[in-house]
C-alpha cells in the first residue's frame, strides 16, 4: 500500500472532442481514489475544468482525414514537439494517451524510450482495417484500454497487455433533467416534432454537413410548419463556426449549449455524422440518420483500407444496418430529409430502429468505464 499523499504527475494527450470528455472523466475519477495525483497536458475545456492543467489547446487540431491533417499539419506537429518536450522536462509517472492515434503512437514511442509507462485509451480500430497495428501499439505502450469487449481477442492473441473497461458514454450519457422538464426550458411546443442537427465536434465536419443539414431541415419543414430543430452545440465547436450557416437559415434553429442529451431526449428523431455523437444517442434510444462526408481524396483511400460495411458505431456493434448511412453523395438534403420522413412517419420501420437501439444498449454492458480506466491507471502508477 502506497502513501496517500505521495504525488503522482499524469501527462494527459487527447486531441478531439471526444477525448477530451474521456480524459477529463477519468481524471476526476482519478482524483477521487488519490487526491494528491496531479494531471497535465494536451486538451480542450472539459480536460481543464476537471483540473488538468492544459499545456495545449487541442480544439483546433481536431480534424479528421489525410487531407485536413496535412493542412493543419505545422499546427500538430507543434503540439507534438510541445508534449515530447514535457516528457522530457517533467518526466511524468504516466502518460496516458486518449485515441488520437496516429499522433499518440508517436508521442507514446517517444515517451516509452525515455521510461515513461505508457497506457492507451481506446484502441485503433484493428477489427476494421490494419490488424497489423496490434503488434506496432504493442511495442510502444504498457498497456492497452479497449472499450469494446470484442478487442480484446486482437492484443491477447500478440500477447498485448490489454484491459477491457467499458465504454466510457455508458455512465456519462445521463439527461440533467426529465423530457418534460426539457420541454418547458428550451420553449418547446410538445404538440410539434422535434429534430436534432448534430453536425459534428470538428470545424471540417461543420463546413460539410451543416448546410446540407439545414437544407434537409427547410425540406422537412414545408412538410411539417410545426417542427422543432435543436442543435446541440458540442464544446470544441465555437460560435462562429455556426452562426455563418445560420444566419442564412431562414428556420428558428435553437442552438442549446453544453446540454447535449437534455437535448437529444427531446427529439423525434435526429440527423449525425459518424462517431461518438452516433452512440450515444443510441444509448439514448432516440432513432437517427448517420450522414458524412470526406474529402474525395480521404473516402477513396478509406475504400481501399476499411474491410467492415459500415462507420456508424450502432451498426458496427450491433452487426447488421440498424441505422441508415449515408455516405459521400448520398449524403444529400434530399436523402437526409426523406430518411427522417421515414423514421417520424413509418412506425413499423421506427421500431426497429428502436429495436436495434436497445440492442446497442445492451451490447455495452452497465459501463463504469472511467472508474475502471482510474483504477487501471492508478495500479500502474502503484507498480512503479
Amino acid at each position: 500500500m502506497t502513501n496517500p499523499n505521495q504525488t503522482y504527475t499524469v501527462l494527459f494527450s487527447a486531441g478531439e472532442s471526444s477525448g477530451d470528455q474521456h480524459a477529463a472523466h477519468m481524471f476526476q475519477e482519478l482524483q477521487k481514489l488519490h487526491p494528491a495525483l496531479r494531471g497535465i497536458g494536451m486538451g480542450g475545456s472539459k480536460m481543464m475544468q476537471a483540473g488538468i492543467d492544459i499545456r495545449f489547446d487541442s480544439s483546433g487540431i481536431g480534424v479528421i482525414g489525410l487531407v485536413e491533417v496535412l493542412k493543419h499539419y505545422g499546427e500538430i506537429r507543434l503540439a507534438l514537439n510541445l508534449m515530447k518536450a514535457i516528457v522530457t522536462s517533467e518526466k511524468p509517472d504516466l502518460l496516458v494517451c486518449v485515441d488520437y492515434k496516429e499522433f499518440n503512437l508517436k508521442l507514446a514511442r517517444y515517451a516509452k524510450a525515455r521510461g515513461v509507462k505508457v497506457l492507451f485509451y481506446v484502441s485503433p480500430q484493428v477489427w476494421a482495417w490494419r490488424p497489423g497495428r496490434v503488434v506496432t501499439y504493442g511495442k510502444a505502450i504498457d498497456m492497452m484500454a479497449v472499450i469494446f469487449p470484442f478487442e480484446t481477442a486482437y492484443y491477447e492473441a500478440e500477447n498485448v497487455p490489454v484491459r477491457y473497461v467499458g465504454h466510457p458514454s455508458v455512465d456519462k450519457v445521463h439527461p440533467l433533467y426529465s423530457k418534460e422538464e426539457d420541454f418547458k426550458r428550451f420553449d418547446l411546443d410538445d404538440a410539434g416534432l422535434v429534430v436534432g442537427i448534430l453536425p459534428g465536434s470538428r470545424a471540417n465536419e461543420i463546413k460539410r454537413m451543416l448546410p446540407i443539414m439545414l437544407k434537409a431541415a427547410e425540406t422537412l419543414a414545408q412538410s411539417h410548419p410545426d417542427m422543432q430543430f435543436l442543435l446541440p452545440q458540442a464544446d470544441s465547436v465555437g460560435d462562429d463556426a455556426l452562426q455563418g450557416y445560420l444566419k442564412t437559415c431562414p428556420l428558428p434553429i435553437k442552438v442549446i449549449k453544453h446540454q447535449p442529451y437534455d437535448a437529444i431526449q427531446c427529439c423525434d428523431s435526429v440527423m449525425t455524422t459518424s462517431g461518438t455523437a452516433s452512440l450515444e444517442i443510441a444509448l439514448l434510444g432516440v432513432p437517427m440518420l448517420i450522414a458524412y462526408r470526406l474529402s474525395p481524396l480521404t473516402y477513396w483511400l478509406g475504400k481501399q483500407l476499411v474491410k467492415i460495411p459500415f462507420i456508424g458505431l450502432p451498426n458496427i456493434i450491433a452487426g447488421r444496418a440498424i441505422v441508415k448511412e449515408l455516405i459521400q453523395d448520398e449524403a444529400s438534403a434530399e436523402s437526409i430529409s426523406a430518411e427522417i420522413e421515414r423514421l417520424l412517419t413509418d412506425h413499423a420501420y421506427r421500431g426497429n430502429c428502436l429495436e436495434g437501439l436497445k440492442l446497442v444498449k445492451d451490447r455495452l454492458g452497465e459501463g463504469g468505464g472511467s472508474k475502471n480506466m482510474a483504477d487501471l491507471a492508478l495500479d500502474m502508477l502503484r507498480r512503479g
